[in-house]
């Protein structure tokens, strides 16, 4: 679903007014019934990663850590059953997934005398049966289940829903009988940093032509476009040529303004594919057709 920069920004304004809660996408759906909820979400969920990232050091400073640490020991004092972590995250609006893993960095310091590593926390926030506290434990599943946005629950979702959209572009390429080599061929081959699929045969979409697909289950706003432009597809344009970029949430329209310099945008798989063997067909059916046409020559005229 395209989106013009007006339409993407009225979207974005109105998110600025919501809380990250399970109750929001009810409230962006209502107030934008004609988008889908899967463009809706992919729209929230990276302004919402923006929105993160502009706070995260006010959440992370040394002296609202121990205050956030002191209100989690404090409630679970009063009350070990109620979601504690929860409601301190809704109460100071950030990721619950995030509160979660800072209290649990701050405890496991308190336990061991040391801040525990990277490799642990994240194996501690992905199976919170692992940490040694039964109370923690219970309020970190809390808020890893109820983050929309962020959290190894999250990452999970999305890494299947991307999966998801390449097994769909992998068969649609079968389809069309196109020859393709996938991103594991292309490592095998010694290539480190590859799009989706390369296409083994050039086709054409819409008048250009296209040597590769890259597949993004993602709506595309400015500023992650931008950084796959720079990270992703102007590399894959020097090494392979021209190629397609499939969002397949949709995408600000305006973006879309690459295709004279070889990166062509879609929001679904093209329909007006145009092969080398349909372009072979189409010359010679033009050419029997012209043949046919032609008068032949009068006797005189021989």
């Amino acid at each position: 679903m395209k989106l013009s920069k007006a339409q993407y920004e009225e979207i974005a304004f109105f998110i600025t007014t919501l809380k990250s809660t399970r109750q929001c996408m009810k409230l962006l759906k209502a107030r934008f019934p004609r988008q889908s909820q899967s463009t809706l979400l992919s729209i929230f969920s990276q302004e919402y990663q923006k929105f993160v990232k502009r706070t995260h050091a006010r959440h992370h400073a040394p002296d609202t850590i121990e205050l956030y640490y002191n209100r989690y020991i404090h409630g679970i004092a009063v009350d070990p059953s109620a979601p504690v972590l929860l409601n301190l995250a809704n109460e100071v609006d950030f990721s619950p997934a995030l509160i979660a893993r800072t209290i649990l960095e701050r405890f496991l310091q308190e336990q061991d005398g040391v801040l525990p590593t990277k490799p642990l926390l994240n194996s501690m926030l992905r199976d919170p049966s692992l940490i040694p506290d039964p109370v923690l434990a219970n309020q970190v599943n809390q808020c890893i289940v109820n983050d929309c946005c962020n959290g190894p629950l999250v990452d999970c979702i999305k890494h299947s829903i991307g999966h998801e959209h390449e097994v769909i572009l992998r068969e649609k390429l079968l389809e069309k009988n196109l020859a393709f080599l996938d991103e594991d061929q292309l490592r095998i081959k010694g290539y480190d940093k590859t799009p989706d699929f390369i296409l083994e045969v050039p086709v054409a979409v819409e008048g250009h032509v296209i040597h590769w697909i890259e597949s993004k289950a993602s709506f595309g706003d400015e500023c992650s476009h931008r950084t796959y432009l720079q990270d992703q597809f102007w590399s894959y344009w020097n090494r392979f040529g021209p190629g397609l970029v499939i969002y397949w949430y949709g995408f600000i329209e305006e973006l879309d303004c690459h295709r004279d310099r070889g990166i062509l945008l879609k929001d679904e798989f093209p329909s007006d594919i145009v092969t080398l063997r349909g372009c072979m067909a189409l010359g010679e059916e033009q050419g029997q057709q012209v043949r046919e046409c032609k008068p032949e020559k009068s006797q005189e005229a021989q």
